[in-house]
């Protein structure tokens, strides 16, 4: 790593490849995978880990939250389909048609205005339906008033119903099973409703998220939705670990910027939650909550440095946090610092900073500035 650099993330593409080639292992032979890259690829890079993915021949496509995310992607070059999860917006209808990003309906406002708009442009353009099974977020109802909703979508003559999803609450709780099973046991109801009463077969029905995928292979269907576990990290700590082999892909790196000494009863940082018992050598990381790095890691997290753990002491500032150097005296001013990552036979994980922080793995990775941590891409 360039010793001038402050902080820098390094993402490993061929990690993020391999951890999708291993889901699918887990899968039946003719399923695809969508890969989920909202949220900048979770911190990780929704351009690079596209472009990084886009040849896989099981890969359907990848799956955003918002247009602007989706533009992105087609902007750089990406063909594969596009879908955003949430709720669009009508500002962007006529550039969806245009770009042929699919969106999710539930609403029957929201069908009338795309059919319209994909009229007047002479296009047509491909929908998904989102079902509630359970989440109680977004989508249409598993009952009558779902069937009429369909219906509505069906007779839009500029639409094409090209799939339908659901999504999968406590798929990643051992105490969930049972919640999972009624889930896909009503979307498997209402895909067969729409089959038997509107005579039409949705060509791409999909459940399954990350947690699903791991541990009910048996509901991945026509498609699975790939998130957290493409980028190595899990869905949660009740997730077996010994079926699908998952890399992590991204590690951070910073370096000591000053090494003092202090005498015992000196405070350390904003507060002084930290008063050296003994004189001891304490190192400044130019790192702190402005680039993401958790303020509650304060007095409790840790960090790599010559392979050994090196104890935060005191609060994390904005820019900054302190370390204690007990136990690594050859430390010196310039040396390289895990953040996360490994070094030597020691590992900080997304998981321990999560579990440490009282956040969790998902968040800390997408809070990681963009702007202020830049990202270096290997493969």
């Amino acid at each position: 790593m360039d010793m001038n650099m402050r902080v820098k993330a390094v993402v490993d593409l061929g990690a993020i490849r391999d951890n999708m080639i291993s889901m699918k292992k887990n899968m039946h032979e003719n399923a695809r995978m969508a890969a989920v890259i909202k949220t900048d690829a979770y911190g990780h890079g929704a351009v690079q880990v596209a472009g990084a993915l886009e040849d896989l021949p099981f890969l359907w496509g990848y799956c955003v939250a918002t247009f602007e995310e989706a533009q992105e992607l087609r902007q750089s070059g990406i063909k594969k389909p596009i879908l955003i999860l949430g709720y669009t917006f009508p500002y962007c209808y006529a550039q969806l048609v245009e770009e042929e990003i699919r969106p999710v309906v539930f609403r029957k406002d929201t069908l009338k205005e795309l059919d319209e708009t994909a009229a007047r442009m002479g296009r047509n353009l491909a929908i998904h339906v989102a079902l509630d099974t359970g989440m109680s977020r977004i989508g249409v109802k598993p009952d009558d008033s779902g069937i009429d909703f369909m219906k509505a979508a069906l007779a839009c003559k500029n639409l094409t119903v090209e799939g339908i999803f659901t999504h999968f609450a406590r798929a990643d709780e051992e105490s969930g099973r049972d919640a999972t099973q009624r889930q896909f046991d009503l979307f498997a109801s209402f895909n067969k409703r729409v089959e038997e009463e509107l005579g039409y077969h949705i060509p791409i029905q999909d459940c399954s998220n990350s947690a699903g995928i791991i541990t009910y292979p048996q509901y991945n269907e026509d498609m699975a939705r790939a998130g957290i576990t493409m980028y190595g990290l899990w869905p949660s700590d009740e997730v077996s670990r010994d079926i699908v082999a998952l890399k992590p892909a991204m590690s951070i790196y910073s370096h000591i910027a000053y090494i003092k000494e202090i005498d015992a009863g000196t405070p350390v940082s904003y507060g002084g939650t930290f008063t050296a018992p003994q004189k001891m050598t304490i190192a400044t990381i130019p790192v702190g909550y402005g680039d993401g790095y958790p303020r509650s890691l304060s007095n409790k997290g840790n960090v790599l440095i010559h392979g050994k753990r090196a104890h935060i002491v005191g609060r994390v500032c904005m820019d900054q946090f302190m370390v204690s150097l007990e136990g690594i005296p050859e430390a010196k001013e310039g040396d390289l610092v895990t953040i996360m990552g490994r070094d030597g036979d020691e590992t900080i994980s997304a998981e321990d900073i999560g579990r440490l922080s009282g956040r969790f793995n998902y968040e800390f990775v997408c809070d990681l500035s963009e702007k202020r941590v830049p990202r270096e891409y290997i493969r």
